[in-house]
């Protein structure tokens, strides 16, 4: 834990940090592990003065995440876990080695120098804010990497470079990894159990290329579920939802026709609209009217097989297909799409559904 220490000269208060000193493009910087209680003490908390982008070295801090972070520690008090925050010193310090190692030591910082945080000041914000709920986390760790402060523009560019070249997540491998968001879990289940989506079905991209060999992402199917469910997860529900993706997967015609090599998967991504992530959002909210009618649904799928899911066909442009012969992909294609399918599986319109008919009807004929 660092603390002061009386020393003279220019540094008569330091803070004393046990590091490992590392080297990235000729220029030190140190490894720390700092108690979680410290970061108030070492980081500014004053972040309603406005600071115009240019002249700071962060992003401003967006408020809105940093309940979401905490409830997200004090939630999984057992088992969090975060990545080490980035800091620039902005005054004196010294790396003191250790006689065995010299990549170990302790680095001594001025009181009087200011942390600049480089990455990571939404955890920073989020653990302070948990440690108010919290006091058992006080001495918890979390590590820093420490930089020397060159000015404002190296600040800056480090930040840049931290961000800028970082991967992000893929939402898919996100639903793949994830134990604890219970959607997640049974979509992955259900993946797992039906084989036709286990060998078609993306588990890292939410994109595919044109020659992928996969029709389907992993998230199209967790977004789908979460519209076939809504909030209300209960025992049965990762039953319900196999059931139903077994019987859509028996009535599309066309995914049959592929599982039995009577048609490529060229010829199903170019000629028809069946495996589109829109037409699945589409057979989500077919799903969310079955959940409640569940008597019907085994009978009612049927009606599947005689749907005409060919890219040309006229029932779907502008609702499926646009102007320009391209996808459509917004939540009213979607409704759109699900009203087609419903009128051929014997499903009543809503109040909204039937809006959006006649509101296509003027879009069309205009």
């Amino acid at each position: 834990m660092p603390k002061a220490l009386c020393s003279g000269g220019n540094m008569d208060y330091v803070y004393r940090f046990p590091v490992v000193r590392g080297i990235q493009a000729g220029s030190e910087y140190y490894i720390a592990m700092v108690p979680l209680k410290m970061l108030s003490k070492l980081f500014s908390t004053d972040e309603e003065e406005y600071i115009p982008p240019e002249y700071r070295a962060q992003r401003r801090l967006n408020e809105s995440r940093i309940p979401v972070i905490s409830k997200y520690i004090l939630d999984n008090r057992e088992n969090y876990v975060f990545s080490a925050l980035a800091a620039s010193i902005d005054g004196e310090f010294e790396f003191k080695n250790n006689k065995t190692n010299d990549d170990t030591g302790i680095l001594e910082v001025s009181m009087d120098a200011h942390f600049l945080i480089n990455d990571g000041q939404h955890r920073k914000s989020a653990i302070m804010a948990a440690l108010k709920e919290d006091k058992s986390l006080e001495n918890e760790t979390i590590s820093i990497v420490f930089y020397a402060d060159n000015g404002l523009e190296r600040s800056q560019q480090i930040f840049t470079d931290l961000n800028k070249n970082a991967v992000k997540t893929s939402n898919s491998i996100s639903e793949l990894y994830d134990s604890r968001d219970e959607m997640a879990v049974i979509t992955r289940n259900v993946i797992w159990n039906n084989d036709f989506l286990n060998t078609y079905t993306d588990k890292e991209k939410d994109i595919l290329g044109k020659y992928s060999s996969s029709l389907f992402t992993l998230n199209t199917f967790y977004t789908a579920n979460k519209t076939i469910v809504g909030r209300s997860i209960k025992k049965d529900t990762e039953k319900f939802l196999l059931n139903y993706w077994n019987n859509v997967v028996e009535h599309m015609a066309q995914w049959q026709e592929l599982q039995h090599r009577e048609i490529t998967k060229v010829d199903l991504r170019e000629s028809y609209i069946a495996t589109q992530s829109i037409v699945i959002q589409a057979l989500g909210r077919i799903g969310n009217y079955y959940i409640s009618h569940q008597d019907e649904m085994k009978d009612g799928l049927r009606g599947l097989e005689r749907i005409n899911w060919s890219r040309s066909a006229k029932q779907w442009y502008m609702r499926a297909v646009g102007k320009n012969g391209r996808i459509i992909t917004s939540k009213k294609a979607a409704l759109l799409i699900s009203n087609v399918i419903k009128k051929e599986l014997g499903i009543a319109l809503s109040a909204e559904e039937i809006n959006a008919e006649e509101a296509l009807k003027k879009t069309i004929k205009d």
